[in-house]
């Protein structure tokens, strides 16, 4: 872990040797879930000494279906999301689509993350590189990990040297996402965390349904493998009730689950340092 993702987790007992964590809902759907999340999600953490950021979407711009929930509005959303880190003293990220929205959001987390299919608008990271924030950029489905370097080149060149890379598979067709691990390593070559988005990466999406599935069976297999291959960050979305949850539920992890998975993850963090 770097000195500047070390400083992130300031007041956190942590191992700085351990993964860190990005996890919480796909989308800020109440007042109440984000709290519920992230106090059980905090506790987890700070038992197994893991880093923990609080990450939830304060609006969806990219829903399959006209008729998806997108969110709850985009102030009350960013208020919540900023609350909870305040009340767990954890930081907190959300996403972002638009150079607009870059300065709005950065009022209110501490980590800009930019959506897989928004990975190559460069106006979208200037602006974010812009506002000082840690930036973290997902891969695009579409693109090479060895391809992220010109995405890293973008922020850092805006004047920001806060960059992370989040891997979050390739699509294989039209129904399928496949994750090659050759990424993590070959990202981690442009100086920057490297973070695996575990649920992501399991989506089935353009189904004739217009809703998105997933294989969130294989949430574990996906975690251990990233740890083995070295990243340094997992993103995981956790929901107390993924079948009730209004975006993306068919690829969450139970919340219950989580403490289970993790502690298999430290072991094997351990084991492969």
């Amino acid at each position: 872990m770097d000195t500047n993702t070390e400083a992130l987790f300031k007041g956190q007992r942590f191992n700085k040797d351990n993964f860190f964590l990005i996890a919480g809902p796909c989308v800020v759907e109440d007042k109440i879930i984000p709290f519920e999340i992230a106090e059980k999600v905090a506790a987890i953490c700070k038992s197994l000494k893991i880093p923990y950021i609080f990450k939830a979407s304060y609006r969806k711009a990219n829903r399959t279906n006209a008729d998806s929930f997108t969110g709850i509005g985009d102030l009350s959303a960013m208020t919540i999301i900023q609350e909870v880190g305040k009340r767990f003293s954890i930081p907190v990220t959300t996403d972002v689509h638009t150079h607009e929205e870059t300065v709005l959001a950065a009022e209110y987390v501490d980590i800009l993350q930019i959506p897989a299919f928004l990975c190559r608008q460069t106006e979208l990271l200037v602006a974010a590189a812009k506002t000082g924030k840690i930036v973290n950029v997902k891969k695009g489905q579409f693109v090479s990990g060895p391809s992220m370097k010109f995405a890293v080149d973008k922020i850092k060149k805006a004047g920001n040297n806060n960059v992370w890379l989040t891997e979050r598979g390739n699509s294989f067709g039209y129904q399928d996402i496949v994750v090659d691990y050759r990424n993590i390593p070959l990202m981690k070559t442009n100086n920057v965390p490297v973070i695996m988005d575990c649920t992501h990466s399991l989506q089935q999406p353009n189904q004739s349904s217009g809703v998105t599935g997933g294989n969130p069976q294989m949430i574990e297999t996906i975690a251990k493998a990233a740890i083995a291959a070295g990243a340094d960050g997992l993103f995981i979305e956790t929901h107390p009730n993924p079948s009730e949850a209004k975006s993306d539920g068919a690829n969450m992890l139970h919340l219950d689950q989580l403490e289970k998975l993790l502690v298999k993850l430290v072991r094997l963090r351990d084991a492969v340092i």
